[in-house]
């Protein structure tokens, strides 16, 4: 069955930096767009940033935009999220997802069970 499972969450200093990874296994990693998607405490959720099949096209909401960065290994089914200069405001719960089609936007297929991000001093 199709599984993501997300590592790499932690707490951080505000200013730090984080690397989230999503392992994936069950379906065609290489054929499906990605993404990145949070929840914060007592909110919804918010979509973080994007990455279709290939990896040759990215796109990030625009309270992360310059200080978060989507990869991904086609070669090794993982994708990843760089999260850098981290703000108190990006703490939250960070769920992989897998959209239904090599590009994006669209629907999202499977999901992640998450990981917290919590940035405190």
């Amino acid at each position: 069955q199709v599984q993501l499972v997300e590592s790499g969450g932690g707490l951080v200093q505000p200013g730090g930096s984080l690397r989230l990874s999503c392992a994936t296994s069950g379906f065609t990693f290489s054929s499906y767009a990605m993404s990145w998607v949070r929840q914060a405490p007592g909110k919804g959720l918010e979509w973080v940033s994007s990455i279709n099949s290939g990896g040759d096209s990215t796109s990030d909401s625009d309270s992360v935009k310059g200080r978060f960065f989507i990869s991904r290994d086609n070669a090794n089914n993982t994708l990843y999220l760089q999260l850098n200069s981290l703000k108190p405001e990006d703490t939250a719960v960070y769920y992989c997802a897998a959209y239904v089609a090599s590009y994006y936007p669209g629907p999202i297929g499977s999901w992640g069970q998450g990981t917290q991000v919590t940035v405190s001093s």
